[in-house]
């Protein structure tokens, strides 16, 4: 029986959506790649999944609790809180650099061969939510280490994993798709992602932020997240599902995933021309 090949105006457009999950095997291929070139050819390989949040812990223990000595709401020692926000941070600042070089480093295939391109950023950031997940082995380490019994509230984790794929995911296709016509931004990501990690509540509470000002600090899509992780892990944290500024970060979230499909289907479309 012969197979015909249907050539439609538009029809790539009408099944773009289709087409994502069609070519979910690359999407596969393409993770599991990133993950082995990423750990090849090193020493520790897998381990520095642990070793990059537990000295980032460390020496933000010592900055902000010993030498600033920050005020942190919750029972919990100082070393866990802040692991709680050093890992959601970690998986966006990584998801974030990575994924939006991915189309310029994957040129020869993007220039070819018809997939749709949201699949390349896409897989940096699953990537980098494996190490997530593997990186979450401290927390239960720290929890044996002081005898620490999280609240039963960490059963909502996964919820807040959800909220961190969003926001991350957002800036993630946003950059990816920019950097492929203005190629300066890669000179900024890291400038931004300095800024970022004293601008969100990694080492510090947010709960040291006046009233008056907690509306714009939640402007950051991460405080909510942030916050949401630490309500899992620390108890006596409160509650960001009660609070107006966890809806406001969620928000600007969700509105900037949405605008920054938008903007990457309408640039797709000029990828293989610019690149």
């Amino acid at each position: 029986m012969k197979t015909q090949t249907i050539i439609e105006p538009g029809r790539s457009e009408k099944n773009y959506w289709r087409d994502l999950w069609r070519y979910r095997e690359l999407f596969y291929v393409l993770s599991w790649r990133d993950f082995k070139v990423r750990y090849s050819q090193t020493v520790l390989g897998v381990l520095w999944v642990v070793i990059r949040p537990l000295l980032t812990m460390l020496i933000f223990t010592w900055l902000f609790g010993r030498l600033a000595k920050m005020p942190f709401e919750g029972a919990a020692p100082y070393s866990v809180m802040v692991l709680a926000g050093i890992l959601p941070w970690q998986f966006f600042a990584n998801s974030l650099s990575e994924s939006s070089n991915s189309l310029i480093a994957n040129e020869r295939l993007v220039s070819k061969v018809y997939f749709p391109r949201m699949i390349i950023p896409a897989s940096a950031v699953l990537t980098n939510f494996v190490d997530f997940l593997f990186s979450l082995f401290i927390l239960a380490a720290l929890f044996v280490y002081y005898g620490y019994m999280p609240p039963v509230q960490i059963a909502f984790l996964p919820l807040f994993a959800i909220c961190l794929l969003i926001a991350s995911m957002g800036p993630a296709l946003w950059l990816t798709a920019v950097m492929v016509k203005f190629r300066d931004f890669r000179h900024l990501i890291p400038f931004i992602l300095q800024v970022g990690i004293f601008i969100s509540p990694v080492g510090y509470s947010s709960s040291v932020i006046p009233a008056e000002w907690k509306w714009a600090y939640s402007l950051n899509p991460l405080v909510g997240v942030i916050d949401g992780f630490r309500w899992c892990i620390v108890r006596g944290a409160h509650n960001p599902l009660l609070s107006q500024s966890f809806y406001i970060s969620l928000s600007i979230a969700i509105l900037f995933f949405y605008l920054a499909i938008l903007q990457f289907r309408k640039m797709e479309k000029t990828f293989a021309d610019v690149i």
